[in-house]
């Protein structure tokens, strides 16, 4: 009801459980689909792992649950989810956020960042390795990459590196590109795993050689 309202936004499809939403996803096409996490026959999580899978340079899943805890933002994420809101969220803070992940951005506030890295990211998995395509990035390029890491927005880096707001999408873009990954979420999870970026590492304290 709150979507339907929106004169942007169409509603094309409803699922009750996680495998009539992959079905329906998959055949509606839509731009971007609202998941749940705890749902019958397929979780969320789970639903969300087959789209991507399925439909990997297409689908577009944004996390809405009742549930904010930190294993499911971290899983999410781990899933191919490109945002994560809570159901108590006012009603224009959940258009927006479907309109900022149908635009091809992240829905990831930078306080869920620390939050959900400090707790699991900590220890990466087994077998985590640093990406042979990280050292495809320029300097600025990894640079750019850290702030990412940290939940900065595009408009805060290019005030930081004194450039357009232009030149650091541009510079994002190049970042996803050369690591081949889909979204921004997937570049902090990246930073974060391969130790780019660590922990309750400041902002203000990446070096910068301002290249």
């Amino acid at each position: 009801m709150i979507l339907d309202r929106q004169p942007d936004i169409q509603v094309v499809g409803e699922a009750a459980n996680g495998a009539a939403a992959v079905e329906q996803a998959l055949d509606l096409g839509p731009d971007v689909v609202l998941m749940d996490i705890r749902m019958p026959e397929v979780d969320g999580l789970e639903a969300t792992r087959r789209l991507v899978r399925s439909a990997p340079s297409s689908v577009r899943v944004l996390i809405l649950t009742t549930f904010d805890l930190d294993e499911y933002v971290y899983e999410a994420i781990v899933a191919g989810a490109s945002g994560f809101l809570v159901k108590d969220v006012p009603p224009d803070e959940l258009a927006r956020g479907v309109r900022v992940i149908a635009a091809g951005d992240a829905l990831l506030a930078p306080t869920v960042v620390r939050r959900l890295l400090d707790e699991f990211v900590r220890r990466p998995p087994p077998g985590s390795q640093v990406p042979p395509t990280l050292h495809e990035l320029t300097g600025r390029e990894l640079e750019v990459l850290r702030f990412v890491a940290h939940g900065l927005t595009n408009a805060e880096i290019a005030a930081d590196f004194v450039v357009s707001e232009t030149t650091i999408k541009t510079h994002v873009s190049h970042v996803l590109q050369k690591l081949r990954l889909r979204d921004r979420v997937q570049a902090v999870v990246l930073a974060y795993e391969s130790g780019l970026v660590h922990p309750g590492e400041a902002t203000d304290r990446v070096e910068s050689s301002r290249l």
